[in-house]
C-alpha cells in the first residue's frame, strides 16, 4: 500500500509546472547569472541533489549559530552572539541557497527530469529554510527571545503558505515585482552584511535618529522605533500587500473558471488555526520558570513548529500536483493542542500544568515535540518520494540515461 491513492497517482502525469516571475531584479540581474551558473553543473548531477545541497548550506549556517550561542539570546539584546564575521558567512550561505534553489529547475529541464517530484522536493526544502532563516535573521537583528521573533516566524510562514495556497487555486507559481524568494532573500542577505560590519546592537538604534529625521515636525508625531522593530512593521505591511495581491490572482482565476471566489478564502484558516495553537502554547503563564519564550526551549519549539508547518504545506503541494482536495486538517496538531492546553491550565481551571509542571518536564515535552514533528515530516517525505519515483519510473537523486535521451531534452535548451 502506498501513501498516495492510485487515482491521485494517475494525475501526476497530467501535471506541468507553470510559473510567472515579474521581478525586475530576477529578470535583469540574477537570471543571467543563474543561466550561466547552471552550466557549471554536469548533466550527471540530479536537480534534487542541487536543491538538497542548498538546504545543507543553510543548516551549516544554523549550526554555527548554535555553536556560538547554544542557548540563543537570553532576551532581546541580551547576549553578544557569534563573532561578527560569522554573519558574512550567513550572507554567503543564503545567497548560495538562493542560487542553487533557482537553478534546480533549470537543471531539471537540462536533464529531462522536470516534473512533480522536483516541485515537491523544491518546496519541501523551501519550507524548512523558511523557519531556519526566520530564526537566523531574528538573531542578526538582535531580537532574541521575544515576541518580535515569534512575529517574524509567523510572517515568513504566512507568506509561504499564501504562495502555496495561491498556486493551488491558480495552477501557477506567481512571483510579483517584490517576492520573498528574490527580493526578500536579498533583503535578509543585506541584514547579515550590515550586522557583520556593525554588530547586532546596530539594529537597536532608533530609526529616525539614524536617518536624522527626528527633528522634522510631523515625524516627531510618529513612534521612533528601533531599526529592528521598524523592519518588522515593514514586514507586516508587506504581508498585507501580498495577501491582497494573492487573493486578486485567485479571484481572477476562480472567475475565469466559473467557480465561487470567496470559498478559497476559507482555506486560509488552517494556517490561522495552526499558528494560533502555537501562539497559545507560547502564551502560557510563568510557572516554575517554564515559559518557553524565556527559556532555552525557545529555538527547539520554533523548529518543531517549522517542521509541522512543512508537513502542512507539503500536503498542500501534494494536493496541487495530484489535483486532489485541499488538506484542511493535520493530525499532528493534536500533539500541539495537548501542549497548549496543558501549559495554559492555570488560565483555564486555575491549576498548574500536568505535563509541563516543571522546567525539566517542559524541556522533555518540547524536545519530544521536535522529535515527533521531525519523524512525521520525514515519514511524509520518504513515502511521497517513494510513491512518485515508483509510479513515474524516475530516480530522486540520480540522472538516468533515459532521462537525458527523453522527450523533455532539447538541443536548443534555454535555461
Amino acid at each position: 500500500m502506498g501513501y498516495i491513492p492510485q487515482q491521485s497517482l494517475e494525475n501526476l502525469k497530467k501535471y506541468s509546472y507553470k510559473g510567472v516571475d515579474k521581478s525586475i531584479v530576477s529578470r535583469y540581474v540574477l537570471n543571467p547569472f543563474w543561466t550561466w551558473f547552471v552550466t557549471l553543473w554536469p548533466l550527471s548531477v540530479a536537480p534534487n541533489t542541487i536543491t538538497l545541497t542548498g538546504l545543507t548550506i543553510v543548516f551549516i549556517n544554523f549550526f554555527t549559530m548554535l555553536y556560538y550561542d547554544p542557548l540563543y539570546l537570553t532576551e532581546k539584546g541580551g547576549a553578544t552572539g557569534p563573532p561578527n564575521w560569522i554573519y558574512f558567512t550567513w550572507a554567503l550561505g543564503l545567497f548560495a541557497y538562493q542560487s542553487l534553489d533557482a537553478i534546480d529547475g533549470k537543471q531539471a529541464r537540462r536533464t529531462g527530469m522536470a516534473g512533480p517530484l522536483g516541485e515537491m522536493f523544491d518546496h519541501g526544502c523551501d519550507a524548512m529554510n523558511t523557519t531556519l532563516e526566520a530564526i537566523l535573521a531574528s538573531h542578526a537583528l538582535n531580537l532574541g527571545r521575544s515576541w518580535w521573533t515569534v512575529a517574524s516566524q509567523i510572517a515568513t510562514l504566512a507568506n509561504f503558505y499564501l504562495t502555496t495556497w495561491e498556486e493551488y487555486h491558480t495552477g501557477q507559481l506567481y512571483l510579483g515585482i517584490c517576492s520573498g524568494p528574490v527580493e526578500g532573500i536579498l533583503m535578509i542577505i543585506i541584514i547579515y552584511i550590515i550586522t557583520g560590519f556593525f554588530g547586532p546592537s546596530f539594529w537597536d538604534q532608533k530609526i529616525f535618529t539614524v536617518t536624522r529625521l527626528e527633528h522634522i515636525p510631523f515625524i516627531q508625531k510618529l513612534p521612533n522605533l528601533p531599526l529592528n522593530e521598524s523592519f518588522m512593521v515593514f514586514g507586516a505591511f508587506g504581508l498585507a500587500f501580498n495577501i491582497i495581491c494573492s487573493y486578486a490572482n485567485v479571484r481572477r482565476a476562480m472567475k475565469a473558471a466559473g467557480k465561487p471566489h470567496l470559498r478559497p478564502l476559507t482555506l486560509l484558516f488552517p494556517f490561522v488555526i495552526a499558528a494560533s495553537i502555537q501562539v497559545a502554547w507560547l502564551s502560557q503563564p510563568e510557572v516554575n520558570h517554564s515559559a518557553i519564550i524565556n527559556s532555552p526551549n525557545f529555538v527547539p519549539f520554533l523548529c518543531a513548529w517549522g517542521l509541522q508547518f512543512a508537513h502542512q504545506v507539503g500536503r498542500m503541494i501534494l494536493a496541487h500536483v495530484t489535483s486532489t482536495a485541499f488538506p484542511v486538517w493535520d493530525w499532528v496538531w493534536i500533539w500541539s493542542i495537548i501542549g497548549a492546553v496543558d501549559a495554559n491550565l492555570p488560565h483555564i481551571i486555575g491549576r498548574a500544568p500536568i505535563i509541563q509542571s516543571t522546567m525539566r518536564n517542559a524541556t522533555i515535552f518540547i524536545w519530544l515535540t521536535l522529535v515527533i514533528s521531525f519523524v512525521v515530516y520525514a515519514r511524509f517525505c520518504v513515502l511521497v518520494i517513494n510513491d512518485i519515483t515508483n509510479y513515474l519510473g524516475i530516480a530522486c537523486f540520480t540522472v538516468r540515461k533515459k532521462d537525458l535521451d527523453g522527450v523533455w531534452r532539447h538541443k536548443d535548451f534555454k535555461a
